[in-house]
């Protein structure tokens, strides 16, 4: 039984990692699903990789135009949307006294105002009873090395979502957050980690967590699947973390 039939869910970020995994099941639970990402050829080809009539819509979530372009088409395409998932982050680790201005804007511009105007403009389209999930990091409540300035990001929408399930309880719409520990994704491969480097960084990483290990893209979207399903229908308002138990060391 397909437990997201007739939903439709839009993920921002949906072309890679978390955000991928998340759309893949999401569609192989029966919604249609739709995905954004800042370029185009990465957007086709994760469309093609999810597959199950995915739809994706290019733009950067840092500019509010693509927000309501997005809005828009889902109303044009499907009426209305049932689930919202804030996915799209970028992340720099450095020391606090290396942050450059720019640094400082283009994190917050992604990572925090993309989510607050997203949600703005997604919700006249979102059905009452709808879900929302804001993707945090489990950076923004547990100190980590060169993380301050991604931790603010992180935080500031944590704040933001559990605002958000107090303003939409009239709506029926429920709102939680999901934050990841260290998972398996290419992004280590961004902040220029080498294939050579990786084992040991996993090995070192996986020392600070009582799992033993580095979580699955997979294993995020089956948490992001129970918060916005009926699985966690009373379930509103908290922090997820999905992180092998690292937040508590």
């Amino acid at each position: 039984m397909q437990k997201l039939k007739n939903k439709v869910a839009v993920i921002t970020g949906g072309n890679s990692g978390i955000g991928k995994a998340t759309a893949a099941m999401f569609a192989r639970e029966g919604a249609q699903v739709v995905i954004t990402a800042r370029r185009q050829d990465v957007l086709e080809s994760a469309v093609r990789e999810i597959g199950h009539g995915a739809l994706g819509i290019q733009g950067d979530v840092a500019d509010l135009e693509h927000h309501a372009a997005v809005a828009s088409k889902v109303r044009e395409l499907f009426g209305a949307v049932d689930i919202y998932i804030a996915n799209a982050g970028i992340i720099n680790l450095t020391t606090a006294d290396k942050v450059t201005p720019d640094e400082y804007d283009k994190h917050f511009a992604v990572n925090t105002r993309g989510v607050f105007f997203g949600v703005q403009e997604i919700l006249p389209v979102m059905r009452d009873g709808g879900s929302i999930v804001i993707t945090s990091s489990l950076a923004a409540s547990k100190i980590l090395p060169n993380h301050t300035l991604y931790a603010g990001t992180k935080a500031a929408i944590a704040a933001f979502a559990r605002n958000w399930a107090l303003e939409l309880r009239d709506r029926k719409i429920r709102v939680n957050i999901l934050s990841p520990g260290p998972t398996d994704t290419a992004i280590l491969s961004k902040l220029g980690i080498s294939d050579g480097d990786r084992p040991s960084l996993e090995a070192e990483l996986a020392r600070t967590i009582p799992a033993g290990r580095l979580g699955t893209p997979e294993e995020l979207a089956n948490a992001a699947f129970f918060l916005a399903s009926d699985a966690g229908s009373f379930v509103n308002g908290i922090e997820l973390n999905v992180d092998g138990g690292m937040s508590i060391t």
